[in-house]
């Protein structure tokens, strides 16, 4: 079934506030897929509300404000994220339900989750639930919001509202190419709108000519993590010093018509599908992968995997011609190097093929969680590291498991949270398997 939401408002009367407040104040609910995410206990009345009072202006606001974070800029450890993401931090005197929403790039995650109960508190909100949809669902979504909250301040006759020009300026923004392609680039920094360093932006589209527009967003990405922020001519440079020998030639290729296009299929199952077809293809079966074989599948040579020279803070692979490329890797261990060529060889069979970079960071976009559920899936499958475990989910098994297919313990941890086997604590990284 395909994934809903809907930001609903019911206009109720308020005697006090700006003009734009007490026209827009309503009984504003957020549903998706028959879960409402504003649910709560009403102290007044003591009754349970779907719809709690608030301000469906300055919801408006925030969202109109707040659009290309929300809508391109994925989980970050950045000091201002919540801000921009968490709909707690609205204020306005109002109690804003506990939601967070952020995007992977093709999917958005609305979380919402309990409130405290204090004394004094006249609402507290009881929804538990990841609501995880494509990203246009969210965009329509908004966009209907927004027109309500706009048609009933024109029916108020409130003209020039902060609200109005907000709009304004983001709609005409959204349908002009190269203010898309800037604004993205500032959400994936983790910046507002005209906040980032100007030359920043420019020396990022430059590159983007040369090494692939996707590329580079994934880099600025990075860069809100916490990476360094690598030019076109640092990665040229790095790829000398410390690459390795590959060809994209020689690389494996998937072929076509096996997987579902993006935003079809959360990140996490796109990766593992991809890896399920390529150990079908490629008649690997279901054991360990040796690194002589991981090597030739990716097209790099084998001393990549027992040399250690260490690159910066992301692998990567730069193709300097159809035969012609340089890897180069990150980690110092040899658990780490596999998993990050076979990441690197997932971006090559997945990802779009334009643009001469391929790169592996830390950041959560939708294109990085596809890349790990890869190669966890093409190192350690799933299914035979569930049968060598045999229920046995202790963590001396999953070190002996995780040995044997030469990966990291964190590897098959995640795979055993991932497919139920184990309790998730908190929300990862894979915004799938939240829902």
């Amino acid at each position: 079934m395909q994934p809903t939401l809907s930001i609903t408002a019911e206009w109720e009367r308020l005697d006090e506030g700006a003009p734009e407040e007490r026209a827009c104040f309503a009984a504003l609910g957020i549903l998706s897929n028959n879960h409402w995410l504003t649910e709560g206990r009403d102290g007044f009345v003591n009754r349970i509300r779907t719809a709690p009072l608030l301000s469906a202006y300055h919801l408006a606001e925030w969202l109109a404000w707040n659009w290309w974070r929300l809508r391109w800029e994925p989980r970050s450890n950045a000091p201002d994220w919540a801000f921009a993401h968490r709909m707690a931090t609205i204020g306005e005197g109002y109690v804003w339900p506990n939601i967070t929403i952020f995007s992977d790039g093709e999917r958005t995650a609305l979380i919402s989750k309990p409130t405290t109960d204090r004394p004094g508190t006249a609402f507290r909100y009881i929804s538990d639930y990841a609501a995880i949809m494509p990203s246009v669902v969210f965009e329509g979504a908004v966009d209907q919001f927004i027109g309500q909250v706009l048609g009933q301040l024109q029916a108020e006759h409130i003209q020039g509202s902060n609200l109005d020009r907000l709009w304004t300026e983001l709609t005409h923004e959204r349908r002009d190419r190269d203010a898309t392609r800037r604004r993205k680039l500032e959400a994936l920094l983790g910046h507002e709108p005209d906040e980032a360093d100007p030359s920043t932006i420019e020396r990022l589209l430059d590159d983007a000519r040369h090494l692939g527009e996707r590329a580079v967003e994934e880099l600025a990405a990075d860069h809100a993590q916490g990476g360094g922020l690598l030019t076109a001519d640092d990665l040229r440079r790095l790829a000398e010093s410390s690459g390795f020998a590959a060809s994209p030639r020689d690389a494996a290729r998937l072929a076509p018509g096996g997987l579902p296009p993006l935003r079809d299929a959360p990140a996490w199952k796109l990766g593992a599908d991809a890896a399920r077809a390529l150990r079908e293809q490629e008649r690997l079966g279901d054991g360990p992968i040796s690194n002589d074989r991981l090597t030739r599948l990716a097209g790099v040579e084998t001393r990549a995997l027992s040399e250690d020279r260490r690159g910066p803070d992301l692998s990567f692979v730069l193709d300097r011609s159809e035969t012609e490329s340089r890897l180069v890797l990150r980690s110092r261990w040899p658990t780490g190097r596999r998993f990050e060529i076979a990441r690197l060889l997932a971006d090559r069979i997945v990802a779009s093929p334009h643009g001469r970079l391929h790169a592996a960071t830390r950041a959560y976009t939708y294109r990085q969680k596809m890349q790990r559920s890869f190669a966890a899936e093409l190192l350690s499958p799933f299914e035979a590291v569930d049968q060598k475990l045999a229920g046995d989910y202790s963590g001396e098994a999953q070190q002996d498991v995780a040995e044997l297919f030469q990966v990291s313990e964190l590897t098959i941890r995640t795979l055993l949270v991932n497919h139920h086997r184990l309790a998730r604590e908190e929300l990862d990284e894979d915004l799938g398997a939240a829902a």
